[in-house]
C-alpha cells in the first residue's frame, strides 16, 4: 500500500479482536503479510485466533504472554512483559515488511500505564508510510484517537457475563 493508515476498535463493548482477526483474514486472502502482536492476554491456553492464524503463510504473531483476565498478576511483570513485546513489534514493524500490523489491547495496556504513552505515539508518527496500524482495546487514550483515521467504538448493550455465563471456548476465546 502506498499509504497506511491508523485504524482504533475501542468501547467497552465484545468484538473488537475478531474484528480485528477479520480485517487479518481479508488482508492475507489478498496476499499481505500480517503482523499481529497481543498484549494482555496469556500464550496458554492458545486462543482459537491464534490457533487458527498461526500456521497461516504471510502471518507472524507475537505476544506478550502474561494475560489479565484470569487473574491479577504482578504489574511490574506486566509491564515489563508489555514494553518488550512492543520493542519487538516496533522492530518487526520498521522494517517495512508488513502490510498490516495489529497491536491488540494496546489500548488498555496504554490506559494501564504498562506503557509510556510517548513512545507509542512516536511509534505511530515513524511508522512506514505503508502499514496498515490497527490498535485494539478499551480506553483508547484521545492521542491515539486524535491521530486515527478509523475509529470504530464496541458499545456493551448486553453481555451474557452478566448473565453468570462464562467465556466460552471457540466464541470468547
Amino acid at each position: 500500500m502506498e499509504q497506511g493508515l491508523i485504524q482504533v476498535y475501542t468501547g467497552d463493548g465484545k468484538g473488537k479482536t475478531t474484528a480485528a482477526v477479520g480485517q487479518a483474514v481479508r488482508a492475507l486472502g489478498q496476499g499481505m503479510r500480517v503482523l499481529l502482536v497481543r498484549f494482555l492476554k496469556p500464550a496458554e491456553p492458545a486462543s482459537g485466533e491464534v490457533a487458527f492464524l498461526a500456521p497461516t503463510p504471510g502471518v507472524e504473531i507475537l505476544t506478550s504472554g502474561i494475560g489479565i483476565i484470569a487473574g491479577v498478576p504482578d504489574p511490574a511483570a506486566v509491564a515489563a512483559s508489555v514494553r518488550e513485546t512492543f520493542h519487538r513489534a516496533r522492530r518487526s514493524v520498521a522494517t517495512g515488511g508488513f502490510d498490516l500490523a495489529i497491536f491488540d489491547e494496546i489500548n488498555n495496556a496504554l490506559h494501564r500505564g504498562y506503557l509510556p504513552l510517548g513512545e507509542f505515539l512516536a511509534f505511530l508518527d515513524q511508522r512506514p508510510p505503508g502499514t496498515e496500524l490497527l490498535l485494539t482495546g478499551r480506553h483508547a487514550p484521545p492521542e491515539v484517537l486524535a491521530r486515527a483515521d478509523l475509529v470504530t467504538r464496541m458499545d456493551n448493550v448486553r453481555h451474557p457475563l452478566k448473565a453468570g455465563i462464562a467465556a466460552r471456548r471457540g466464541i470468547e476465546y
